[in-house]
């Protein structure tokens, strides 16, 4: 289980509200905030030269002088920064933008098809390795100014095994049409990032206290680009600190046992994260409800569980958790039946105490999976959000 036994309603956590005028990034993988063109520094600490091919086009682009040009040059700006790791290629998206804008304006003009052909151009460049668009799932990552706050074009992809900012458990895709809207965009990045987290990590107990889910999401200025991908991310709680080691515990990296044993205790935590919001003294019908639900999910649990052939060294240990399994189940049962709020609560402590107990500590051991139980932090019950939260616009 992965869920600790408090008295009184549980309350998930939730990603921060967004911040700045673009609204929020990833609080949620962190909720978008408003982000600022990297610092003068490369990802090393030295300062890396700025390509003076990007000073130029956007110069012309802010001129809207020789449209033509100003975009060409942004393009081979974009070639050559990722070829020799200097910096400007905000300058140089910049520069193609207003360079794209302004041949538009004069292809329209004079009525020939050029505009579309640099358009497309500008969107393959921008879908290059090198920048948020580029992200899929699996992949980790590095932004230049090391925050996950804020609004970005450029990332650096990196290999998972060492320290990274980001690392990339999900892609959804929004439907095509006009921009939805800076907070309409957020909400469904929250629904479906944390959503989705489970599908990436099944265990829980191997996600470290200090990585939360956050998330890349579109602006209405590259939604223009055709960007349609929010992109759902583990980062660290912590502003100044990394991830290190790929998260990932899926049924591409477990065994079947694992799989089975997860997949019965999420759908044990599942209707336990259920809890009601209203006490036992204030509504106890609709707490007996909840408990009889518990009591329910128990027992197709324990079904499953005693159904699944285990290793041999994994049957005694997961034998003792089933054990300990059906007295909570028979407490949940006499819970659902309690008269008073007293008696419910008497059922109900004794029902989670084998949650996060030692019987499942063994058992995970046995199996080969995390056995450190982990930390509550959060101050679900007073309505705060999860620490960490945070996010970048693209």
């Amino acid at each position: 289980m992965s869920i600790p036994p408090p008295h009184g309603p549980y309350q998930p956590p939730g990603p921060q509200d967004p911040a700045g005028p673009q609204g929020p990034y990833p609080p949620g993988p962190y909720a978008p905030y408003p982000y600022h063109p990297y610092g003068p520094y490369g990802p090393y600490g030295r300062p890396a030269p700025v390509n003076g091919v990007a000073i130029a086009a956007l110069v012309l682009g802010i001129l809207c002088f020789l449209p033509a040009v100003g975009l060409v040059l942004g393009l081979v700006a974009l070639g050559q920064i990722k070829k020799k790791g200097e910096r400007g290629k905000g300058m140089a998206i910049a520069g193609s933008v207003l360079s794209s804008v302004g041949l538009a304006l004069w292809t329209v003009t004079l009525s020939t098809g050029v505009a579309s052909d640099a358009w497309e151009g500008f969107k393959d460049a921008a879908s290059e390795d090198g920048t948020a668009y580029a992200l899929a799932e699996g992949d980790c990552f590095d932004s230049p100014s090391g925050s996950l706050e804020g609004a970005t074009y450029d990332v650096e992809e990196v290999p998972c095994a060492g320290r990274h900012d980001g690392e990339v458990f999900a892609v959804v895709t929004l439907p095509a049409g006009p921009f939805p809207g800076d907070d309409s965009v957020t909400r469904t990045a929250e629904d479906k990032c944390y959503a989705l987290e489970a599908e990436y990590a099944m265990d829980p107990w191997a996600v470290p206290d200090d990585a939360g889910v956050s998330y890349l999401v579109p602006t209405s200025r590259s939604w223009r680009f055709g960007d349609r991908e929010i992109t759902c991310l583990f980062g660290s709680t912590d502003d100044k600190g990394t991830l290190t080691g790929s998260l990932r515990n899926d049924e591409t990296t477990l065994d079947a046992d694992q799989i089975a044993f997860l997949k019965a205790m999420k759908a044990v935590d599942d209707v336990l994260y259920e809890e009601p919001e209203d006490f036992p003294e204030d509504d106890l019908p609709v707490n007996q409800d909840w408990a009889k639900d518990v009591e329910a999910v128990l027992g197709e649990q324990i079904e499953a569980l005693e159904a699944h052939g285990w290793p041999s060294a994994a049957e005694e240990p997961v034998a003792g958790l089933v054990a300990e399994m059906e007295d909570a189940r028979t407490s949940w049962e006499k819970a659902a039946a309690a008269e008073d709020a007293d008696t419910f609560y008497e059922h109900y402590d004794t029902g989670w105490e084998y949650v996060d107990g030692p019987t499942t500590v063994t058992a995970r051991e046995a199996l080969g999976l995390a056995t450190t139980v982990p930390s509550y932090d959060e101050e679900y019950d007073d309505g705060s959000e999860s620490p960490g939260s945070g996010g970048l616009d693209v």
